[in-house]
């Protein structure tokens, strides 16, 4: 049976339907679901029967992992774990915990991995643990907003590149989120601030927390620029808010998409997800 395709959004966004991803799927099916992944740039899966080993073969299908990188890791190298639980105990950890204070930088709009010289292709994000409230993860089109940006506008930054750091966006959540060490291990990037699908032709800004200036723009100019276009993607009639259910799996296209996390109690509720990153196939600066 094909699968089915049910659109979230008037401009994005598509919950899939009759199928199972934690089970074998032949060609034909996946290629329905990678197909969908550049129409709708967000896909939602219900009622998944993922663990760890099913969700990397299936991400797999997708492309080569990307080494994550995650304060809370699970010991193995294919998965972000987002979640106040930790790996050793399965205790709660608390809120002043350094692992808890490094999530916080996922509150801010964001596309995964724009500070890599290679940015990843798309986010596989599941439910294993999920709070009774809070907790929600908000997207935002970049492709719906360039479409709708001014032509003078797309004009202006057509063929300008930005610096992305991870050591910026988590400067903006505190001076000490990143020691020494990890900023080094990431060190700056530059990105094209207009992206385009190689499949669909379509385009998209390309920014979010991780983009620190402009190259070759005053700094304090290049990052008003930058605010300008990240305020004008967040807008509403460009966002969905997704409402996570036990077992759910989301998947995301981080070429055309923004995307946050939103609070939930720490203290009294527990939350794990497991994050999977597929990598994409070159840089967008040579």
């Amino acid at each position: 049976m094909a699968i089915s395709i049910t659109p979230l959004h008037p401009l994005f966004g598509a919950e899939i339907g009759r199928v199972d991803v934690g089970a074998p799927l032949d060609d034909a099916t996946f290629a329905a679901i990678r197909a969908a992944l550049d129409d709708y740039s967000l896909l939602v899966f219900h009622d998944q029967s993922l663990d760890d080993d099913r969700q990397v073969a299936f991400s797999r299908r997708f492309g080569p992992l990307e080494k994550t990188i995650s304060a809370n890791a699970t010991g193995g190298t294919h998965f972000a774990r987002q979640s106040n639980l930790d790996v050793g105990t399965g205790a709660v950890i608390p809120p002043e915990d350094r692992r808890m204070v490094y999530q916080k930088g996922n509150q801010l709009w964001h596309t995964d991995s724009s500070f890599k010289p290679v940015p990843a292709l798309c986010s596989l994000l599941s439910g294993r643990v999920v709070p009774p409230e809070g907790g929600d993860t908000g997207f935002a089109s970049a492709r719906a907003a360039y479409d709708a940006l001014p032509e003078a506008m797309k004009r202006r930054i057509e063929g300008l590149v930005a610096e992305h750091s991870l050591g910026y966006s988590r400067g903006l959540i505190g001076p000490d989120v990143l020691t020494e060490t990890q900023k080094q291990e990431v060190p700056a990037v530059r990105q094209v601030v207009v992206r385009t699908n190689p499949v669909n032709g379509r385009k998209a800004i390309y920014a979010g927390a991780h983009a620190s200036h402009i190259v070759g723009l005053p700094i304090e100019e290049g990052r008003a620029l930058l605010r300008e276009l990240n305020d004008f993607i967040t807008q509403p009639r460009f966002c969905y808010s997704h409402r996570w259910r036990q077992g759910d799996l989301v998947i995301w296209d981080n070429r055309c998409l923004l995307h946050r996390a939103t609070p939930y109690d720490t203290v009294r509720h527990q939350r794990l997800m497991q994050r999977t990153t597929v990598a994409g196939d070159a840089p967008t600066v040579a």
